[in-house]
């Protein structure tokens, strides 16, 4: 693990919002506030005018611009190929990690204005990430200039903030002490549930699952849907045509939709075309054609707690992080559901950055002990903690099924197998003279690969020449610590090691991210 000079932070890189965050002297993670004492940026894209861009723009604004140059939801798109994802600015075709990599530079250029120069991240994920889309937002920090050190799953991240508000992390009280906590992740664009058992100095994740499509702007796209069809009703016309008229009118149900957490009823002004029409919406209302979204992130929670063969009762603690969180139904479900009241020592907007920041520390203390910023006390219980992982998605490859001879899913890593983790498979070469090894490599646990995600194909080449048919060529598969896969390969019988990569399908290769943070730096974001 290389670092470079300056701080390093964390970054919860958010769908609606994103927060960086960084340990000061006293080992209290803290939130950055930017000059406007902001501690989130809106995760909202203005791709102005040629080499200057804009980051979180009031929708105001954004609804006055080209609607080809606002972009939101970007972290939803992390690890498409350019055929799904299209879009160009500037005459170049832009990437999501190049999007995502603007909100980051924003993110590093105010911080930097206080806290000095910036060289060093941990950047945090959904759980239920696959490679591609990690591999993407590792690709994002490094176009922005900075120096990714480690990728961190949020609900991990969110556990480290309970546990450092609970004094629970590297604590002097019984370190047996076995705590279970389930953190409840609904966040603007993305789903997580996990369950976590911890003692103060080792933090294990038991069990998850997620859906990185599931988010409170699906809570905030009822409301705009209920509202399009009112105004239809009345006015015969669609605004939902309009990108600059959605974009106000979106705005007016996010706001709606947080004034339902604290009133019984609010109203959503909607103008377009000439026309206006305002909407009543009760609580119960919203309630009710949200129904569906509730019950999907009960049904998963209640699945993550039987996978990790923990009962609700020995729950400690319920966390809840999130700005969608927070919405009463979802919680009232969730203490109906688990019987336990949610934790109240943690900020859901900003528990995950502060996470990413512990976890930046614990690796600092490791691995960088001649830094100065932590003292010596604290740099010892930072390095005392350890972590565990699991795997969110399963490791199988396209094999055979001898019984149908039609093309299977072979899982060799099923989801949530404790990390690091690896499985060897030995192949053996169809004829004579086989120089290489072709594997189709997926993650996902259903027996049809059509259904599972394709992460790329694996290439085992330079076998050595002159090999029989029904050579023994070992391929080893493994998941590291942060969920990414690497392959190794050996042909057995010289004992010589294969060259081995995966070709991953949409991802960026070297020479295009170099192009891209050349880009980066051309351009002025404000």
């Amino acid at each position: 693990m290389k670092f470079k000079d300056g701080r390093t932070v964390g970054i919860d890189l958010g769908t609606t919002f994103s927060t960086l965050a960084y340990l000061d002297e006293e080992g209290a993670p803290i939130p950055f506030a930017n000059e406007d004492g902001d501690q989130e940026i809106p995760s909202l894209v203005l791709l102005a005018d040629s080499g200057h861009v804009v980051i979180g723009p009031n929708r105001m604004r954004a609804a006055m611009e080209d609607p080809s140059h606002v972009v939101e939801r970007i972290k939803r798109h992390m690890g498409e190929t350019e055929e799904e994802y299209k879009k160009t600015f500037d005459g170049r075709e832009i990437t999501p990690e190049f999007l995502s990599a603007l909100i980051l530079k924003k993110l590093k250029q105010d911080a930097e204005k206080q806290l000095g120069k910036i060289g060093n991240a941990v950047i945090t994920v959904p759980y239920y990430f696959n490679d591609l889309r990690r591999k993407a937002t590792q690709d994002a920090g490094k176009i922005a200039g900075i120096n990714v050190i480690d990728i961190i799953n949020e609900p991990t991240a969110a556990t480290l903030t309970y546990a450092w508000k609970d004094n629970a992390l590297g604590g002097s009280s019984d370190a047996e002490r076995q705590r279970y906590a389930l953190v409840y992740d609904l966040g603007g664009g993305t789903f997580d549930v996990t369950v976590v058992s911890c003692t103060e100095s080792h933090f294990r994740v038991l069990a998850t699952d997620g859906d990185v499509m599931l988010g409170g702007v699906d809570w905030s796209d009822r409301l705009l849907d209920h509202v399009a069809d009112q105004f239809q009703q009345e006015h015969d016309v669609d605004f939902r045509t309009s990108a600059a008229s959605v974009q106000m009118i979106r705005y007016e149900c996010d706001q709606a939709k947080i004034r339902l957490s604290e009133s019984a009823e609010t109203e959503i002004a909607c103008r377009h075309a000439g026309k206006s029409l305002t909407v009543s919406v009760t609580r119960n209302q919203f309630e009710d054609m949200t129904a569906d979204l509730t019950q999907r992130t009960i049904d998963t929670a209640q699945g993550v707690l039987e996978q990790a063969k923990v009962s609700a009762d020995r729950l400690d603690c319920l966390v809840m992080v999130g700005g969608s969180s927070q919405i009463p139904v979802v919680q009232n479900r969730l203490v109906e559901a688990f019987g336990k009241t949610p934790f109240e020592g943690v900020s859901p907007f900003t528990a995950v950055a502060q996470g990413a920041a512990i976890h930046a520390a614990i690796l600092e203390a490791k691995h960088r002990p001649e830094q100065t910023i932590m003292g010596e006390g604290l740099r010892k219980m930072l390095s005392s903690v350890r972590q565990t992982n699991v795997n969110s998605h399963g490791l199988g490859i396209v094999a055979r099924n001898p019984k149908t001879d039609k093309p299977c899913n072979y899982v060799m890593i099923p989801r949530n197998t404790k990390l690091p983790a690896e499985k060897t498979q030995k192949f053996k070469t169809n004829k004579a003279g086989q120089r290489r090894v072709h594997v189709k490599v997926l993650q996902g646990e259903a027996p049809d690969p059509a259904a599972c995600v394709q992460i790329g194909d694996c290439r085992v080449t330079d076998l050595p020449e002159n090999l029989p048919q029904g050579s023994p060529v070992q391929v080893v598969y493994r998941f590291d610590e942060s969920g990414r896969i690497s392959v190794e390969a050996e042909e057995k019988t010289g004992g010589r090691s294969a060259k081995t990569e995966i070709d991953r399908h949409g991802a960026l290769d070297e020479a295009k991210i170099d192009v891209l943070s050349d880009l980066a730096r051309t351009y002025r974001v404000e």
